[in-house]
């Protein structure tokens, strides 16, 4: 018996319609489908094994009118030059050029100035990332006292599918929390539900009851706060790509 070779892979790359669409296998699928990532912008076509992802291509190429139009929705990337205006924590900041060292000079509105050259978006981000980190510490030790716990190790980063994620202490490691650094192009509430959301599972390793009434204890109503992000989770992953 000649053995089966799969003509795709698991995370192969295709073009149809002059759009990149991924390959995936997941075990758990019922059918073939084709979904539009609106945090990455990226176009998947799953099959339930290896052996239908040539299926999934062709489902993909009968949609590509579908692929055309969820693509076209996107929000336009927005990169950081001079001119740029956009929140921060909910208040404005304007991108700017002048001389020496790139700075954040709070306003209202804020002036985030950098030199004028190749390297001004990338200035201008370490500045953003370092607000994020500057206000969402505040807010984890904020939170953390109301729930008299101590301050877990905190760091940022760029995930793709999370906005924070937390690992409670053991015998052997203190607690740390991680959060997404485009929480600082959220409005303060909002972001300051995800700060409140993970200290919650320093107590809670869980989405059960007394997790939820951790939250609401600390920030309210958290379903307004989800709904936006849900909503807008593109937007704030399409800031800083040019």
């Amino acid at each position: 018996m000649i053995p089966f070779r799969a003509r795709h892979s698991h995370g192969d790359v295709v073009e149809i319609a002059e759009r990149p669409v991924r390959l995936s296998v997941n075990p758990r699928a019922r059918r073939v489908s084709l979904r539009l990532d609106r945090t990455s912008g990226e176009v998947i076509a799953t099959a339930p094994t290896a052996r239908r992802l040539s299926e999934a291509v062709a489902f993909a190429r009968e949609r590509a009118g579908w692929i055309a139009a969820r693509v076209a929705e996107l929000p336009d990337r927005m990169a950081l030059e001079p001119g740029l205006i956009f929140d921060l924590f909910g208040d404005p900041v304007v991108l700017e050029t002048g001389p020496g060292r790139a700075k954040l000079i709070y306003g209202p509105p804020h002036r985030l100035i950098s030199a004028d050259d190749a390297a001004f978006s990338v200035r201008a981000l370490r500045i953003v990332k370092a607000e994020a980190l500057k206000v969402l510490s505040e807010r984890t030790a904020h939170h953390c006292a109301q729930l008299d716990q101590p301050l877990p190790k905190i760091a940022i980063a760029d995930p793709r599918g999370r906005w924070g994620s937390c690992k409670p202490a053991t015998a052997r490691e203190a607690a740390s929390i991680r959060y997404s650094w485009r929480l600082a192009l959220a409005p303060f509430e909002v972001a300051d539900y995800v700060v409140a959301h993970e200290v919650a599972h320093l107590l809670e390793a869980n989405h059960g009851p007394r997790f939820w009434a951790l939250v609401r204890k600390l920030v309210g109503d958290p379903r307004p706060h989800r709904d936006w992000l849900k909503r807008e989770s593109g937007r704030l992953h399409a800031f800083g790509r040019g």
